[in-house]
């Protein structure tokens, strides 16, 4: 009987894609997937840093795999990711939870199978967590969770150096995979039936612009090298590939020639994900984002100039550090000009190593709440209106499976991002068909195929 193993993913769409390539490595000896983590014989936590809230969970389900791994002493249980860069959580496992069998980090992921195969032996704790990266590795395996759809790294690292956030120190300085590596696994992909790619880095719109010096692992080439609207022009060339999306952008990068992409390229969703964090001009400063207010917007009418249809949606932190009212207000005012699509709004959390933890201005929490409920009930007005335009629209929809509030539904996404369920047969799933909307809510969209 085949053992089996169980990925828990935290975080991010990159993590996510990380997990796939864990995934793969365990297939690749043999293991097969199991839903319940407590009876997998291989269980491994892929964890996120970017907020509080993810740290406590991590800490919560590891918990929780205590009981199973005491009455199964062959299994192993291993973490790894972001969280695993930080040498606070490192001390903290090896006090707290020192029956955990390995720990690795985000510059090592491609060194699984060897530090598997030595716990496998050893049976105690063992940790290798690197503080600096290798180029981005090629030709790992990869389990993927979808046939029809796709996640592709191009580039990891930031070099941006927010002052609230953490993922430089846990990710590294940018590194970008070389353009034909990356077109040459997007081709592979399109020929084994993948119809959706989504490019994912850090900060997708830096992508090749680090300079080459010594000691860099950006790819070097003696030809003019591609930009992220290059990239994206080729991929749009690809037979086979229906869709692109990419995450995340960061506007301080946002080109003009990126922009035109949305305009151009036929096969590039109309969405972009742009956050903007605060709306405030003194607080991005504090922030260390490299734009104002004011930019901001001017960025918004290009995208809306070059594709008026676009779906814009954004991050929010709300209660940085000496935010004041006023500060608040210009947020509220910015997501009343912008009208987003959508929104993910995020309480400040302090993250441990920034320099925003450091600042003696915290906001206190009942203000944090009290304003973080404000926007809530702006976002939901703005979002309530986006979404009655929907009402009666016909969409191209890629069905991605069953619904999971409504077995009975297909549910699946159009090219603005938007979830959409309706009935239909299982063997749609993978295919795009055009649904009417029938019923358009504030958060959710359902309709009829046609």
């Amino acid at each position: 009987m085949a053992k089996s193993y169980h990925i828990i993913t935290f975080g991010c769409q990159m993590n996510e894609r990380d997990s796939e390539t864990l995934a793969g490595m365990l297939e690749a000896q043999g293991y097969v997937f199991e839903e319940e983590p407590k009876k997998a014989d291989v269980v491994l936590l892929n964890t996120c840093s970017v907020r509080e809230n993810a740290d406590k969970r991590f800490f919560g389900v590891l918990g929780q795999l205590k009981n199973p791994h005491e009455r199964n002493p062959e299994m192993i249980v291993g973490v790894c990711g972001c969280m695993m860069q930080q040498q606070r959580i490192i001390d903290m496992l090896k006090s707290k939870y020192p029956w955990v069998d390995l720990v690795f980090g985000t510059y090592n992921i491609g060194e699984f199978p060897r530090l598997f195969a030595n716990i496998s032996r050893e049976k105690k704790m063992l940790v290798e967590v690197w503080e600096s990266g290798k180029p981005m590795e090629e030709g790992l395996p990869q389990s993927r969770a979808f046939k029809f759809k796709s996640y592709v790294n191009i580039m990891e690292g930031c070099n941006n150096f927010c002052s609230y956030c953490i993922v430089p120190y846990t990710r590294g300085r940018e590194r970008s995979r070389r353009p034909e590596d990356i077109l040459a696994e997007i081709r592979a992909l399109a020929q084994d039936g993948c119809k959706e790619v989504t490019l994912l880095g850090q900060n997708v719109n830096s992508y090749g612009r680090a300079k080459s010096i010594e000691g860099s692992y950006n790819w070097v080439t003696d030809e003019p090298h591609l930009d992220f609207a290059g990239l994206l022009r080729e991929v749009d060339k690809i037979p086979g590939i229906e869709r692109i999306r990419f995450m995340s952008s960061h506007p301080k990068d946002l080109s003009d020639d990126m922009i035109a992409c949305f305009g151009e390229l036929k096969h590039l969703c109309r969405q972009i994900h742009l956050p903007v964090q605060s709306g405030s001009t003194e607080i991005l400063q504090k922030m260390n984002r490299h734009y104002t207010k004011e930019q901001y917007i001017a960025l918004v009418e290009k995208l809306r100039a070059a594709c008026p249809q676009i779906a814009i949606s954004t991050d929010i932190i709300v209660g940085f550090p000496g935010e004041t009212e006023a500060d608040f207000e210009e947020t509220v005012d910015l997501c009343e000009k912008v009208r987003y699509d959508s929104a993910f709004t995020f309480l400040y959390s302090v993250r441990e190593g920034t320099p925003a933890a450091k600042d003696p201005e915290q906001v206190p929490e009942a203000v944090k709440h009290q304003r973080f409920d404000r926007l809530l009930d702006v976002m939901h007005a703005i979002q309530e209106d986006k979404s009655a335009a929907d009402q009666d629209q016909i969409y191209d929809v890629l069905v991605e499976g069953q619904s999971k509030t409504d077995p009975g539904m297909l549910t699946g996404k159009n090219e603005f991002g938007k979830t959409v369920d309706f009935k239909g047969g299982e063997r749609l799933i993978g295919q795009i068909v055009p649904v009417r909307i029938v019923k358009a809510q504030t958060f959710s969209l359902y309709g009829e195929l046609l």
